[in-house]
């Protein structure tokens, strides 16, 4: 297992300034890189490993939404737009890990994490301003990854606890016989704040384990009860499907913008990319694995959303599960589907741990390490509970934080991290032409997916579409 004491850094010099203390925080971001890799060379992540990281990071709460997206953008246009998005997604994930190989050839590292890759692209850009800022290109990234990261995690504390309510809360009408499902409004005997309290030190306790290969073997068990969960979805939902000939095969504009904010929610896993490929044993094969995992992926999401929103056509609630028999059966699906979100939060959980700990750390002895490790890992995961208790609808709120943040940190930077990275090296026309067009692509889906959650925001509870497992009429 990969010790505390290799987060650890040389505490001979603090930062006492912002430039030295992003300085500093390089350094010992670099040394953490190099120690990691030494520890994990000889037992890195196989490649089957590594594919059930990356499926489980991609496969989260906003799976369970993409039939309502296809609702917001007709049974035609959706599935086209959803592939399209996803192969965006992953040319933009190859991209970055072009970009951090290259940087690594060029500086001489072992390897190079996404917040370095941007600094070290600014500080050799031909424009003098980015290299004289190009600390504020790390800031910015690791910036964006911990908000998205972290939001991930508290939609995941709220889903868990929201589907344990809900089990509770329905055990006195649930049947044996599974009929269709009707809408249910239930008066709660015991608040979901409750819930989430309960999960809590579960969760703390999971996120001690620090090393992506020990992760793995939860990782495997997500994955197993998230395929239980799905293939009862898709039993389900593949039984006498109605003519889909009823449904319109483009919505509205205003409705697309909905689906575009959702669909680029749902790829959760562009940050861990690089930590994936960087602990592999033999990294130069992750491009096969990512291509596999992600084409998995991919058609996962158009299969669900669309036969799921051919099943349930106009009555498609924010949720698939909402839409399932309340019968003891289906009933199950919530159980195994909270179980993998459980194990897939320690995943998320890894990248801002990882951007902030080793900071933290280099400012403490050595005597502390390991106490200021195991205090920052329960303040974060208290974080995420404390922001799922207190923020109303949290659901729209990390909506809104995702949208923003994952558009950017998914379509909008990595074509801009090619550009400033090849471009002294003479880039194509044809490649630059296509890295502005993504980028610009992804802006607008940035704009479009913080209008959805604002949009959500300012409607009635009881009207909401958004990416809730809220039981309503």
């Amino acid at each position: 297992m990969l010790k505390i004491s290799l987060l650890a850094k040389d505490n001979n010099s603090k930062p006492k300034s912002l430039d030295e203390g992003a300085k500093s925080l390089s350094e010992s971001n670099g040394v953490t890189s190099e120690r990691i890799h030494l520890a994990e060379e000889a037992n890195g992540l196989s490649m089957m490993q590594t594919l059930i990281h990356l499926l489980k990071c991609n496969i989260g709460t906003g799976l369970l939404g993409l039939p309502l997206a296809m609702k917001n953008a007709g049974l035609l246009v959706g599935p086209f737009s959803l592939l399209a998005i996803g192969i965006l997604t992953v040319h933009c994930m190859v991209i970055l890990l072009n970009c951090a190989q290259h940087l690594s050839q060029r500086l001489q590292k072992t390897f190079v994490n996404y917040g370095e890759a941007m600094m070290y692209s600014l500080e050799t850009c031909p424009n003098a301003w980015l290299r004289t800022h190009s600390v504020w290109g790390r800031y910015t990234v690791s910036f964006l990854l911990i908000i998205t990261q972290l939001g991930f995690c508290s939609v995941y504390f709220m889903f868990m606890a929201d589907n344990l309510q809900q089990m509770v809360e329905e055990v006195h009408v649930t049947s044996k016989t599974c009929e269709p499902r009707k809408i249910l409004v239930l008066t709660p005997s015991v608040d979901i704040r409750f819930y989430m309290l309960t999960i809590l030190p579960f969760l703390i306790l999971l996120v001690f384990i620090q090393n992506l290969r020990v992760l793995s073997i939860f990782s495997t068990l997500a994955n197993i009860t998230t395929l239980g969960s799905m293939a009862l979805i898709f039993q389900y939902i593949m039984q006498e499907i109605p003519d889909p000939r009823n449904l319109p095969l483009m919505a509205s504009w205003k409705t697309f913008l909905l689906f575009f904010g959702t669909a680029i929610f749902t790829f959760e896993g562009v940050g861990m990319v690089l930590p994936l490929k960087n602990q592999m044993k033999h990294p130069q094969q992750f491009s096969f694995v990512l291509y596999w995992g992600m084409s998995l992926v991919i058609v996962l999401y158009i299969c669900l959303g669309t036969l799921g929103y051919m099943k349930f056509g106009s009555n498609t609630q924010a949720s698939i599960t909402l839409n399932l028999p309340n019968c003891w059966l289906y009933q199950s699906v919530k159980l195994m589907y909270s179980i993998g979100i459980f194990f897939t939060y320690a995943l998320q959980f890894h990248v801002p741990a990882e951007i902030i700990i080793p900071f933290v750390i280099s400012q403490v002895s050595e005597s502390w390490v390991l106490f200021a490790d195991l205090s920052v890992r329960t303040a974060l995961v208290c974080l995420t509970c404390v922001s799922a208790i207190l923020i109303p609808r949290l659901d729209l709120v990390i909506s809104l934080v995702g949208s923003v943040s994952s558009s950017a940190l998914a379509l909008i930077i990595p074509p801009f991290l090619e550009l400033i990275t090849f471009y002294p090296e003479d880039m194509n026309c044809t490649t630059i032409v296509k890295d502005i067009m993504i980028s610009i692509l992804g802006l607008l889906g940035c704009v479009f997916g913080t209008y959805q959650a604002l949009y959500e925001l300012t409607q009635p509870i009881n009207h909401s579409i958004a990416n809730s497992t809220g039981v309503y009429a």
